[in-house]
């Protein structure tokens, strides 16, 4: 609930908005002076001394008394009060001040509109034109109302009144009795492209500020991981715990719960979702606005967007495809703004210099003279009228005698265009004035007075006097929402009234001067944040980059690179850390900065392997670069993880002796160091190589060590190093293992663990990874309707989350091999090869001879066994190659069933015999080898199938029972109970 209203007429403090009226006129007031009047008027008829003031307004550091008289004045001056005979504020003797006039406590006005306050050049008092756009956003809220989802863009270039239009039209809106919440963002030129959703989250973080105890537990129900990114939304171990407890949400989840929780907010009151300056956005925004836009659930909810047209056009911002496709299925509406014509030049002066009749003589003259010197223009055409008014030429308002008619003269002496004009008045100020907003230009569109004071070397006090003497005449500034971000003292918050002035006074600037602001407010930010400067790594980041200090800009493009994953922003991450690694081509060779270059690639590596699979071009140059640069490094942090995503490349690229060196490696480094968290990776790097090698004991031995060694909570905080968590994969290699070796009970424990660790981690792409190579294990247990369940679950996660179409592919290949099995054998084959089409493509050649392996079945069902020995045949000399034999034995076997048969016979052609009998024996040798069992089993089957066929069930059924008997699990799966099926045959 907001908080009542304070009246004392004829005004009223809106205690909820921060804002004080009179009648239905908006008062300017500081964001201090607000707060010193509510303090006075918060305790009526009571003396307030100076110190008791100084302390609940200003808090901290030292504050002079006669500031406080300054802004008592300011509050008199407001109220139309006078010292002598007050009528609010009374002063006592030199001790304090007392609130005199008689309360009312009243509800609050419905409706809050929380924006900036109306932009000072052109106030909704002075607001003209632009009817036609006020309707049709009149219209689209009218629809929002009726729970018809609405998303608006205006548009138009710089200064033409796009942020005035609808602070005109929100305030008609709020005057209207519109019960309406209000949340405004805006894109940042200086880092809004590399910081994820950051409009989004500022319009959320500002709806909190004044709506917490309604939102928090809405957002802590709805939307956990934007709550989580709003640093003021909690306490700091509440946001700790919840941000672990999140850990690993994907882009996919944080869209889904923003647009649900708009949904959820917008049932209790519409909103109006205000994103300014979209021609900055990052690519999640623009993601978030697709997915706003497109869904069908009704939602009190109007989206309004501002842009403009050719900084995205130019830029090849993918708004611009956004707006067309949302366009052709009429899911927004685009309002393009035009100039103001000549009567509506007019009607400005008219309005703002309240002349005694409308059309006094010689003001239409000056609508045309302005009019052709700004083509109309909003913000060209104020700016000229306040030019006019500096140098004497047209009086002060209210009007009282006509002006003089323009002249050529004058017209001569005329800035030609808005950038000189605002040059014009920048000369006119005084050298320290410039210098503030000089400095102040590099800091922000809204920035503090102790980031300019930092800039400049001054005191707080100093550019608090002057940015609140231009605030107050509406010259360059505004005041600021207050500081959102930790302080070391609370100073004033500025905001530049237009995006033009922070970039014309930064050009003005010469390249050293530029640098030196910037690598000082970089400072001060870095100073007052502390230990988490990290949170606002993307701003320190572009401050460091312009100056030039590229060793502190390597480190908070890495920092806002991982901001942007646990924001699951995997494409700004990228795009962040690819800026590091140019950055630090810029610094010295040193062993130092080879270390700091594994790491980032290490990090660009982990990034790009789950956007794209772990195979693809632009990985390999990653990590060919790394493996250059592993020789350089010697002993380093950076190094581990570094080698371990260099052993995933080779591995998934089938290079399997490439891929165990550097697993034995991986295990030295784990071992000569003290960190703990080292070691499940390391074993898990040379169990798994060594299964596909064909050892699964010396697997599992190294897999189990690595789960003993393991610890959920600890390795939590690696999986975005490594891109997966190490436990839930060596389960699966142990599983695996186990199942080969012949102990199928203990793999299927191993399985069930796996799965439940990848569901209570809550990391999408683990579990999807899970899902898949659960998909694989029931596979290679021939169960083919739960190996088809894991598979299309797997499929789904992986298009939710937009992962890599490799990881699409693997599930299809399981879910066609089930089809196939279900006597669906041509469609199975058709979506098998469309899948090992994938797989060629991303370069991912591990598993290959299993692939084909499963393929050959599929086509042996469907009566195409020529077919599937062929590739058999490709299979084998793929695995002699790469080194990949864990298969081989099933591979004979197959080849020797695939042997030619007789037209739809099933079984080898007595010519045949013999050749499928050598295959199925060396089958078995090869399967005793590797101590596989269960693939020992199959191919003693196959053969004692072939020697009953021949008349020698004695000597099958020995060979058979001898190793049934060593069996001591398992005996309800498949694979044994067709074992002692076909052991009573032979009886």
């Amino acid at each position: 609930m907001h908080e009542p209203d304070l009246t004392f007429p004829p005004f009223r403090l809106d205690l909820a908005n921060e804002r004080l009226w009179r009648g239905s006129e908006l008062l300017a007031l500081r964001p201090k002076a607000f707060l010193l009047l509510r303090y006075l008027a918060e305790h009526p008829q009571r003396l307030l001394t100076q110190e008791e003031l100084l302390k609940a307004i200003w808090q901290h550091g030292y504050v002079s008394e006669g500031l406080l008289r300054g802004y008592i004045r300011k509050l008199r001056s407001a109220l139309g009060d006078d010292a002598k005979n007050p009528r609010f504020i009374e002063t006592a003797g030199g001790r304090g001040y007392r609130f005199i006039a008689p309360l009312i406590s009243t509800p609050p006005v419905p409706g809050f509109i929380e924006s900036s306050v109306p932009p000072a050049l052109q106030p909704p008092s002075q607001f003209v034109g632009r009817e036609q756009e006020l309707a049709q956003l009149h219209d689209t809220l009218e629809r929002a109302l009726r729970g018809n989802r609405q998303m608006v863009f205006v548009t138009g270039e710089p200064g033409i009144g796009k942020t005035a239009l609808i602070d005109a039209f929100l305030a008609q809106a709020a005057g209207a009795r519109r019960n309406l919440w209000v949340g405004r963002g805006q894109c940042i030129d200086h880092y809004g492209a590399g910081e994820a959703y950051l409009p989004v989250l500022e319009a959320l973080g500002g709806l909190l500020r004044r709506e917490g105890l309604t939102l928090i537990p809405l957002l802590r129900r709805q939307a956990p991981t934007w709550l989580v990114q709003i640093p003021a939304s909690m306490e700091e171990a509440e946001r700790e715990a919840l941000s672990r407890q999140l850990f690993g949400s994907t882009q996919e989840r944080m869209a889904r719960e923003l647009a649900g929780a708009l949904e959820a907010l917008t049932a209790e009151r519409p909103l109006v979702l205000w994103l300014e300056d979209l021609h900055w956005s990052d690519l999640s925004t623009v993601d978030a606005l697709a997915l706003l836009a497109r869904r069908r659930e009704p939602a009190r909810l109007l989206v309004v967007g501002t842009y403009r047209p050719a900084e995205v056009i130019a830029n090849g911002h993918p708004l611009r495809g956004l707006v067309r496709e949302l366009e052709a299925h009429a899911q927004c509406r685009d309002l393009p703004l035009g100039f103001l014509t000549p009567p509506e030049v007019t009607q400005y002066l008219a309005v703002r210099f309240a002349p005694p009749e409308p059309q006094a003589p010689g003001l239409e003259a000056w609508g045309r003279f302005i009019h052709g010197h700004t083509d109309g223009n909003p913000l060209f055409m104020v700016a000229m009228v306040d030019d006019l008014m500096s140098r004497g030429v047209i009086g002060e308002a209210p009007l009282e005698e006509p002006w003089p008619a323009p002249s050529a003269a004058l017209a001569g002496r005329l800035p030609e265009s808005l950038r000189e004009l605002i040059d014009h008045q920048l000369d006119r100020l005084s050298q320290e004035q410039r210098g503030m907003l000089e400095a102040a230009s590099v800091a922000g569109r809204e920035f503090s007075a102790a980031s300019v004071a930092a800039a400049l070397d001054t005191d707080v006090l100093m550019v608090e006097g002057c940015c609140g003497a231009l605030a107050g005449r509406h010259l360059f500034l505004d005041w600021g929402k207050g500081p959102a971000v930790p302080e070391r003292r609370l100073c004033e918050r500025y905001r530049f009234l237009h995006a033009l002035y922070p970039q014309i006074l930064s050009e003005r600037l010469s390249a050293s001067r530029r640098r030196q602001l910037h690598r000082k407010v970089g400072e001060s930010k870095e100073t007052a944040f502390g230990s988490r400067s990290v949170d606002i790594a993307a701003e320190l980041a572009v401050h460091f980059e312009e100056a030039r200090d590229d060793s502190r800009a390597v480190y908070y493009l890495g920092q806002a690179a991982q901001n942007a994953l646990r924001r699951a922003a995997a494409r700004e991450a990228a795009d962040l850390l690819i800026r590091a690694l140019e950055r630090l081509q810029t610094l010295p060779e040193t062993r130092e900065r080879a270390q700091q270059e594994l790491g980032l690639q290490g990090s660009l590596g982990a990034v790009l392997a789950m956007t794209q699979g772990y195979t693809t071009p632009e990985v390999k140059r990653v990590y060919d670069r790394a493996h250059a640069l592993c020789g350089q490094v010697g002993e380093s942090p950076h190094l581990f993880p570094a080698l371990f995503g260099l052993f995933r490349f080779k591995l998934t690229r089938g290079e399997l002796q490439g891929a165990r060196a550097l697993a034995e490696r991986l295990l030295r480094l784990a071992q000569a160091q003290p960190d703990p968290l080292l070691l499940p990776a390391a074993h898990l790097a040379l169990g798994a190589t060594l299964y596909y090698l064909g050892e699964p004991a010396a697997a599992r031995a190294h897999l189990e060590q690595g789960l003993r060694a393991y610890d959920r909570d600890q390795q939590k905080a690696l999986i975005l190093q490594y891109g997966q968590d190490v436990g839930v994969m060596c389960l699966h290699y142990a599983r695996l293992a186990l199942q080969m070796q012949g102990f199928p009970d203990q793999a299927l424990a191993r399985s069930r663990e796996a799965l439940a660790l990848a569901e209570a981690l809550s990391h999408p792409f683990t579990l999807a990874l899970e899902l898949t190579f659960s998909a694989y294990f029931y596979q290679f247990c021939r169960e083919e309707r739960t190996a088809q369940a894991r598979a299309e679950a797997a499929i789904d996660l992986v298009a939710e989350h937009g992962l890599s179409p490799l990881w699409g592919a693997q599930g299809t290949l399981i879910r066609s091999w089930a089809l196939s099995e279900q006597g669906q054998a041509e469609e199975g084959i058709a979506q098998m090869r469309d899948a090992l089409d994938v797989f060629q493509i991303v370069g991912y050649q591990l598993l290959w001879p299993y692939h084909l392996g499963i393929l050959a079945e599929a086509l042996e069902k469907a009566g195409r066994a020529q077919e599937g020995a062929r590739l058999l045949q490709e299979a084998l000399a793929t695995a002699r190659r790469t080194g990949e034999r864990w298969y081989d034995a099933e591979l004979l076997r197959l080849q020797g069933e695939l042997t030619p048969q007789p037209s739809g016979s099933g079984v080898p052609s007595r010519q045949a015999e013999p050749e499928a009998e050598a295959c199925f024996l060396e089958a078995i040798e090869t399967a005793r080898q590797q101590g596989a069992k269960l693939f020992e089993l199959r191919a003693v089957m196959s053969l004692g199938r072939l020697r009953m066929r021949q008349g020698r069930q004695a000597e099958a059924r020995s060979e058979l029972a001898k190793l049934y008997g060593w069996f001591t699990e398992g005996f309800d799966t498949k694979d044994l109970q067709e074992a002692r099926a076909l052991l009573e045959t032979l009886a």
